[in-house]
């Protein structure tokens, strides 16, 4: 039998393999397409098809955000960046290349994709987009482009999934991003100069799944949906939105929903558990505690011995 200290690191396990299977599921190319088609304007006009060709292989949780930390390749004889000392080291969930087609020219953009369980961790999701973005656009020096040419810095998204939206957010999809406004008017509006930055949120609420007639929000509710079977999920994904289920996204999907009901039942039991262990500080038998919340003795015995208490 498994001792509570080895649930727990089994359940620990689970939830840091739920997290890594949600960014995997995400990482599949064109689940990235339908995400870039609803909120990227460069991709608004191009089939999800078209897309996928020009997503470059995504990077899952290896790229660092820290400054110093980030590029891989440097033009030959420019060290642009410090480590800074005392910083957390910060992974990307998801980075990855995109390059947009245009009549003459292809425009790369730079995107970073972070999926988030609660919508107020403590912090504006919006405000750590920013800094993400920010850190996307200074790590392009030695590596996009050399000074004095800023003309070929890459635009940078920052594109955050927030799977857990309160119910007065609902589903809903926002867009932060630079503008020009004019204190005197006069300075020509050049654009393509200062589009360099967009940090996108993505609400989801299941709850109020209903209430929205967006394709692409019903689509990405029900794929991170915790309560619909891998199986049902397929089959609509494959009907609805014409998405194949390639051997990866289809095994994927599979395990998600199997860490879920791991980490459901964990939930069941810890609640179990707090239960007894007041009925037990308040005195009552074996036998009273065995009948009001339906266990059998092995499990009460469990509990008591994983508590270091009197099981006579």
């Amino acid at each position: 039998m498994n001792t509570e200290l080895s649930r727990t690191l089994t359940i620990a396990e689970a939830k840091e393999q739920y997290d890594e299977n949600c960014k995997n599921i995400l990482s599949n190319k064109v689940i990235l397409a339908w995400i870039l088609r609803r909120t990227v304007k460069e991709f608004a006009v191009y089939s999800i098809d078209k897309i996928m060709k020009c997503i470059e292989k995504p990077t899952v949780s290896k790229v660092c955000v820290n400054p110093g930390l980030t590029n891989h390749q440097k033009i030959t004889g420019i060290n642009t960046e410090d480590a800074v000392n005392e910083e957390g080291v910060i992974y990307y969930d998801l980075r990855f290349f995109a390059i947009v087609p245009k009549t003459q020219e292809k425009i790369r953009l730079i995107i970073n994709v972070e999926a988030q369980k609660s919508f107020y961790p403590g912090y504006h999701i919006e405000t750590r987009g920013i800094f993400y973005a920010a850190r996307m656009l200074s790590a392009q020096l030695g590596t996009e482009f050399a000074i004095p040419n800023y003309q070929n810095l890459k635009k940078v998204y920052s594109i955050w999934i927030c799977m857990n939206a309160p119910n007065y957010i609902g589903n809903a999809i926002s867009e932060y991003k630079i503008a020009k406004e004019d204190i005197i008017s006069g300075i020509p509006d050049n654009v393509e100069a200062y589009d360099k930055l967009s940090v996108i949120m993505i609400c989801l609420n299941q709850k109020k799944e209903d209430q929205t007639n967006d394709s692409f929000l019903k689509m990405m509710n029900l794929l991170l949906n915790s309560h619909i079977s891998a199986k049902e999920k397929k089959k609509i994904l494959q009907t609805d939105y014409h998405i194949p289920m390639t051997i990866r996204l289809g095994e994927e999907l599979n395990f998600m929903c199997n860490l879920s009901d791991l980490l459901e039942e964990e939930v069941l039991n810890r609640k179990e558990t707090e239960i007894v262990l007041k009925m037990i500080a308040q005195g009552l038998s074996d036998e009273t505690i065995m009948e009001c919340v339906t266990i059998s003795k092995e499990r009460l015995m469990q509990i008591k011995n994983s508590q270091n208490l009197n099981t006579k």
